[in-house]
């Protein structure tokens, strides 16, 4: 077995991939139709021998259809029709090409599957009339049709605007046969009774207050006599219409606010052309705040707001119940507008404690007005640790009655005292002054005591200007002298620190004031206890 696999190993599995490879390769061909090479992408059948009589189409076992962009056939006589079916699997199909073939018509629904294609060219073929029916739903961006018989009709006028809008009409030689077989160029043709539709939307108003009704009138034109439709897109609100060859109305009741902004559009359409007429529908409706919710810090404080109404409403805060008076450290921002809907935030910059509190928002148009509040809490008052402020009542501040009179704004004065922006930095300039105030008193104190400190160390004369050592208080416990000072070792300053006319208590200095006639007396004078008791006595 190990010398099977070691002779035979390599070589047979060489052998096995070739044959997959030939035989993935055999099956993709078998796909294919005949005349044709196929790829994931691509179809090309250009071979008239056998040749293809009907569309090419792939096998069940072929690649995906999706796949497939592009399908080019030439020099296929046998091929004279493609139906509404030849198509449906090739959704992603982008540039078609039949030339030189027998192509003689296309059914009308034969591209309603292929809403990608861009490109078509039917150059040298047998078609003698196209209708732009075919088209109508596709964004071509190129159309060719050199080399066909054309009969001059109705039918084809509309490839001569096709041509002059789309395409550059020098490069293609169109022409049609009419009924003397006489050749005349189409950017000449002119053919009585052939005429371009027109639509024109008629209606006393296109505003409407929201819950109302409205009755839009179209009136058109052509000939032959147009059809005539509406395109509503997505409209909510109740709607039927009435169509005839001449005019059409279309009635829309009980308005929903969502529907303001929305396209309408009247279309006629003919085999010459197609015209429309399109109008937005304005809905005014009360305004309605959709979101508020608590602030939230980015590069500001921010408390975000939705706001929708028709026509713009005006936006008016009030704090603590009072009137917010805007400035640039408080103000309203939009940022996102959508037709009638408002996304923003009322922006707060640096804001304390005392920014803290119950902020409402009130809406106002002519239609009607909305109000909604929200507790927002930005920092703790100096000393509460809880994270709240005892001195805000949700259930206090929650609703207000206002009172507004007419202002810039809005109707927007309430009767209490007005809380603004500057009234805040206002106090908090207060408070930071009360500070230095505090901090330069405290500064001069210790200034006043170390220059204190300093005079009582380094003074050195009295206050006669007697010098004498400070050994004048002895350490003597029999000493009579009132300022007795007790040395208690290390704590005893030295003399040279003691300097003259100076007394140590503890560790302080203090300046002596000596009287001459003090050490004249006796020792004995000094201490009473050796006066007989009961003598007088004497100086």
């Amino acid at each position: 077995m190990l010398s099977w696999k070691k002779c035979h190993g390599p070589g047979m599995a060489r052998l096995l991939g070739f044959c997959w490879l030939v035989l993935i390769f055999w099956r993709g061909s078998q796909a294919c139709p005949t005349s044709c090479t196929c790829s994931t992408t691509r179809i090309w059948c250009s071979n008239p021998s056998p040749g293809i009589m009907a569309f090419p189409r792939l096998e069940p076992n072929s690649p995906d259809p999706e796949n497939i962009t592009e399908i080019y056939i030439a020099k296929q006589p046998r091929l004279v029709s493609i139906t509404e079916d030849d198509l449906e699997g090739y959704v992603g199909l982008k540039n078609l090409t039949v030339v030189e073939s027998g192509l003689r018509t296309v059914a009308l629904q034969a591209f309603l599957k292929n809403p990608n294609l861009q490109y078509i060219n039917f150059t040298k073929n047998k078609l003698t009339s196209l209708s732009r029916k075919h088209f109508r739903h596709l964004f071509l961006t190129e159309l060719t049709v050199v080399g066909n018989p054309l009969k001059c009709s109705c039918d084809i006028l509309w490839i001569k605007t096709f041509q002059e809008t789309k395409s550059n009409s020098e490069t293609q030689d169109l022409y049609c046969t009419n009924e003397n077989n006489q050749k005349i160029a189409l950017k000449d043709l002119k053919i009585p009774n052939c005429v371009v539709p027109s639509a024109n939307l008629i209606t006393p108003n296109f505003t409407v207050e929201e819950g109302k009704s409205i009755t839009l009138f179209c009136n058109t034109s052509g000939h032959p006599a147009p059809d005539v439709s509406w395109e509503v897109g997505n409209l909510v609100s109740k709607h039927m219409n009435e169509t005839s060859k001449a005019s059409a109305s279309l009635k829309i009741t009980n308005i929903s606010s969502d529907d303001s902004g929305k396209q309408i559009s009247c279309v006629a359409e003919n085999i010459v052309g197609e015209a429309q007429d399109t109008v937005n529908l304005t809905v005014h409706f009360a305004p309605t705040i959709t979101f508020l919710e608590s602030p939230t810090s980015d590069h500001h404080w921010c408390i975000p707001f939705t706001v929708k109404g028709n026509p713009k409403p005006t936006l008016q805060w009030f704090y603590q119940g009072a009137i917010l008076n805007e400035s640039k450290y408080i103000c309203t921002k939009i940022h996102v507008t959508n037709h009638t809907e408002y996304h923003g935030c009322l922006q707060l910059d640096n804001p304390t404690h005392m920014n803290n509190g119950v902020y409402t928002l009130m809406a106002k148009n002519e239609y009607g007005k909305d109000e909604k509040w929200v507790q927002a809490h930005f920092m703790g008052r100096p000393g509460i640790d809880d994270g709240t402020d005892p001195n805000y009542d949700i259930d206090l501040y929650g609703g207000y009655d206002y009172e507004t009179t007419p202002n810039d704004i809005g109707e927007t004065t309430n009767k209490s005292n007005p809380i603004t922006s500057t009234d805040v930095s206002n106090k908090d300039n207060e408070d930071s002054i009360t500070v230095y105030v505090v901090v330069g008193i405290a500064a001069l104190v210790c200034t006043g005591l170390v220059i204190m400190l300093i005079i009582l160390k380094f003074g050195r004369h009295s206050k006669f200007g007697m010098k004498g050592p400070s050994s004048v208080i002895s350490n003597d416990d029999d000493s009579a002298s009132p300022l007795h000072h007790i040395s208690n070792g290390s704590n005893t300053p030295s003399s040279s620190e003691g300097g003259p006319d100076a007394v140590i208590i503890g560790m302080t200095k203090i300046p002596v004031i000596e009287n001459p006639q003090y050490f004249g007396i006796t020792n004995s004078q000094l201490k009473p206890d050796t006066w007989p008791r009961g003598s007088p006595k004497t100086a």
